[in-house]
């Protein structure tokens, strides 16, 4: 998990992704960053994530995004 909070951080520098718990429906990321992280992601952990994963539950915490990483792995 250690990488991907180096790759969330590098993506979005001024999230704080281990407190942060609503980054989707606290709209401290927006659509943009999304997408950006989305690409980072599959580009770092070599996985494609399909339309269905893109829900708010799986993006909004690093814990979240960490369960669909390795569930897509």
């Amino acid at each position: 998990m250690e990488r991907l909070l180096e790759v969330l951080s590098e993506c979005c520098p001024d999230v704080d992704f281990d407190a942060e718990k609503e980054l989707i429906t606290g709209k401290v990321i927006d659509s943009v960053d999304l997408v950006a992280v989305v690409s980072d992601i599959e580009d770092e952990f070599g996985i494609s994530i399909p339309m269905e994963e893109l829900v708010p539950e799986n993006f909004d915490s690093i814990e979240a995004i960490w369960e669909m990483v390795q569930r897509l792995s």
